[in-house]
């Protein structure tokens, strides 16, 4: 089953996501920020990770930059509802850190469930 790990610090997020994507038959895990993300990673070496860039404690583009690090062929999608910096911002620079999609908030979801099939599906090729 393909395992997907989603980092955000908003719980309803996490919650909503979490549903939507087991549905899809994705063996799912979560996490509250960038830290605790980085080591359920290394526990579970996840197929995809879905992480939010403006977060407490650890925030998405060092989590990005630290999972990169620890798999460079990681497969990322980063989301992000802005903050002090419109989002499109955050969202150009979580590219160059090395998510390979990054959608705004809120999160198109049948647009995300398509990329994220597309992105798994490239495993396969």
């Amino acid at each position: 089953m393909t395992h997907i790990l989603i980092i955000d610090d908003d719980e309803q997020i996490l919650t909503m996501l979490s549903q939507v994507l087991a549905k899809e038959g994705y063996e799912i895990t979560t996490a509250i920020d960038g830290r605790q993300g980085i080591e359920l990673y290394k526990e579970i070496r996840a197929d995809l990770v879905i992480t939010d860039i403006v977060m407490p404690d650890m925030e998405g583009l060092e989590a990005i930059r630290k999972l990169r690090k620890e798999n460079n062929d990681i497969k990322i999608i980063a989301l992000s509802g802005g903050g002090f910096v419109d989002p499109d911002e955050y969202l150009k620079i979580a590219k160059q850190f090395g998510a390979k999609y990054a959608f705004a908030k809120p999160v198109d979801l049948k647009k995300l469930k398509t990329t994220i099939k597309e992105l798994l599906k490239s495993d396969h090729n």
